[in-house]
């Protein structure tokens, strides 16, 4: 090292120690319990609250922060957990949240605390992950300022807007997987929120001023399209990751997506200008006459003026345009990850099971969660961590090599679009087909349309790949993603709208299994959380510690519908089987009622006879 390098090296270790220096630590108590709630003004219903309130607070904090959640579960009847959407818990795997995955539940009368350092910047949000609990009211926004962002100059003030569906029953009261439904049809929302409200929100702005919106998607199911009346924006962040500007008029906002964008006011303070969000109407079985599809809010200019209702740009939401995202360039100029080293190429289906719901898979596997969270049989499975037969079939478990170069292929066979979310990772997003705009539905009618290498060759791929951690599949389409498995930890991949992955819609990523064991270890605390949810918290998939290649016993998805049965099939097979049971129900009944008079007749007719 010369004289150059030294002074390089120095000078960089004393600004890395004054930011750290700069670095605060930021300490919750959230105590959760049921609060009640009226969101969109038509129905009162117990939601999941924080310290007796809802909406939960949005927690705000600095690039580098320590953050610190100490959660006590006082719901008394439900367990619970807190994911901390696209942080990527370097080193802190055991934070994530996902239960079963990286942790067990946390029942009802027990604590956990969450603690870990945030590097990252952007806009994230937090949410239970436990079974399916956060359309329950269990999210918010997690903001995470940063005052080198290349665009902190360019704004006077920002402001975060979440935006979510809304349901009048909790989720265990509503039917979904179910023989009745073998279409697996979502149950359709009663509303839409805006910044947990169902509409006249008013944001106060000042003529002539820039501000940033931090936009959040924290639903369930329902995408959202996202524009401002006679104004025009610009994109800077996408799911954290900061790219160079790029001029928008209309989004569109999946489940778990974030968008940053700077808007700039006009000169007048004539009139109040509609903020419009559209729900994905395509996306809706069903939609009542009453259900309201398209919310009004307003940036407002004046407070004394009018505050017109939105004109609809289009007559149906999918005829709106939205920005492709594909096309963003991150800030930063990562250029295209080389060759993959390991390829996974998946196929998501939905079909029936034995119990002739619908549930949905990759490769034929609808994810099961194990007998023991998968990081945990990491960490106590010693040599034999790196066999993925230890995190059993169901898991659908993936190991990585550490630091190789991951590619994901993911060919959608259904006719519905899914947002897919990997933890503990933002990728690079090389290919998707059909695009955006108005080819977005192209395939939705016809056969699905898997990736093809031959036509869409690597060298065809962006040199700067747009980056984000939630990514859309198209309706029969098909995308591929990458990135490098340079973090060590057990991270889920799955699909975001809820609905889906309690279908079974996800995959296990188990990223350097060696190296995760190098940086931790089972806590007493995480092994009493799992005593008290009576969770094992060691061994495979199935609790066996003495032979870690024995999966008897291991959790399973159902078996598979004989060959043959359509939805159809199934309902008239349910409804047969019912009405063939009532029959002969009545029958017996019957029977029992008058046996004894027609047995007597019966034997005398058969004596005179011989």
């Amino acid at each position: 090292m010369n004289f150059l390098q030294r002074g390089f090296f120095r000078l960089a270790t004393v600004l890395l120690l004054a930011r750290c220096s700069q670095a605060k630590t930021v300490t919750l108590d959230f105590n959760v319990t049921w609060v009640n709630a009226n969101p969109d003004g038509l129905h009162e219903r117990k939601v999941v609250g924080v310290n007796g309130q809802w909406p939960l607070p949005v927690i705000e904090v600095d690039k580098g922060d320590r953050l610190i959640v100490n959660m006590y579960n006082g719901l008394g009847d439900k367990d619970t957990s807190i994911h901390w959407h696209g942080m990527f818990q370097n080193g802190t795997n055991n934070m994530d949240g996902p239960s079963m995955v990286t942790q067990c539940p946390v029942p009802p009368g027990t604590s956990m605390t969450y603690n870990f350092t945030i590097p990252q910047n952007g806009t994230y949000w937090y949410h239970c992950h436990t079974d399916a609990c956060y359309p329950d009211g269990y999210r918010q926004a997690l903001i995470v300022h940063d005052k080198d962002a290349y665009f902190e100059s360019m704004y006077d003030d920002e402001f975060t807007v979440t935006m979510s569906d809304w349901y009048h029953e909790l989720v265990e009261d509503i039917p979904f997987i179910r023989v009745e439904n073998p279409t697996g049809a979502e149950p359709v929302p009663n509303s839409f929120l805006f910044n947990d409200t169902v509409s006249n929100t008013n944001i106060p702005v000042e003529a002539g001023k820039t501000y940033l919106l931090r936009l959040i998607n924290i639903g369930a199911f329902v995408a959202q399209y996202f524009y401002i009346e006679d104004h025009t924006f610009r994109i800077v962040e996408i799911d954290g990751v900061y790219v160079d500007e790029q001029e928008a008029d209309t989004l569109y906002i999946a489940v778990a997506q974030r968008y940053s964008i700077l808007v700039t006011m006009k000169n007048s303070t004539d009139k109040n200008y509609p903020i419009v969000t559209v729900a994905d109407s395509v996306l809706l079985d069903t939609i009542s006459p009453t259900l309201q599809l398209n919310q009004t809010n307003w940036l407002e200019y004046n407070s004394s003026a009018a505050h017109p209702e939105a004109v609809m740009k289009v007559a149906i939401a999918s005829d709106l345009v939205p920005y492709d995202d594909f096309k963003l360039v991150p800030h930063d100029r990562m250029a295209l990850l080389p060759d993959p080293d390991m390829t996974i190429e998946v196929d998501v289906i939905m079909a029936n099971l034995a119990n002739g719901a619908g549930y949905a898979f990759f490769n034929n596997i609808s994810y099961t969660k194990p007998k023991v969270p998968t990081l945990y049989s990491v960490l106590t499975s010693g040599d034999y961590a790196t066999n993925a037969e230890v995190y059993g079939e169901y898991t659908h478990p993936f190991v990585l090599e550490h630091n190789a170069v991951i590619e994901v292929i993911l060919n959608n066979q259904d006719t519905g679009s899914h947002p897919f979310h990997l933890h503990g990772h933002n990728f690079q997003v090389v290919s998707r087909t059909p695009s955006y705009g108005a080819s977005f539905y192209d395939f939705a009618d016809g056969d699905p349309v898997a990736y093809n290498a031959t036509e869409n060759p690597s060298s065809s791929f962006p040199a700067y790949p747009a980056r984000r951690d939630t990514f859309v599949a198209p309706p029969q389409g098909n995308f591929v993603i990458r990135f490098v498995a340079d973090n060590p930890g057990v991270w889920f991949f799955h699909c975001h709208i809820d609905w889906h992955l309690s279908q079974g819609l996800a995959m296990s990523f188990i990223e350097a299994p060696k190296e995760i064991q190098k940086q931790m270890s089972l806590t007493d605390s995480e092994i009493s959380v799992c005593k008290a949810a009576d969770i094992s918290y060691e061994g495979n998939a199935a609790a066996n510690i003495e032979d870690l290649l024995d999966l008897t016993g291991q959790n399973k998805q159902l078996p598979w519908l004989p060959a043959g049965f359509t939805a159809k099939g199934i309902i008239a097979m349910v409804f047969s089987c019912v009405s063939a049971f009532l029959g002969m129900a009545f029958i017996t009944i019957y029977g029992i009622s008058g046996i004894k008079q027609q047995g007597e007749t019966s034997q005398v007719v058969e004596r005179e006879d011989m």
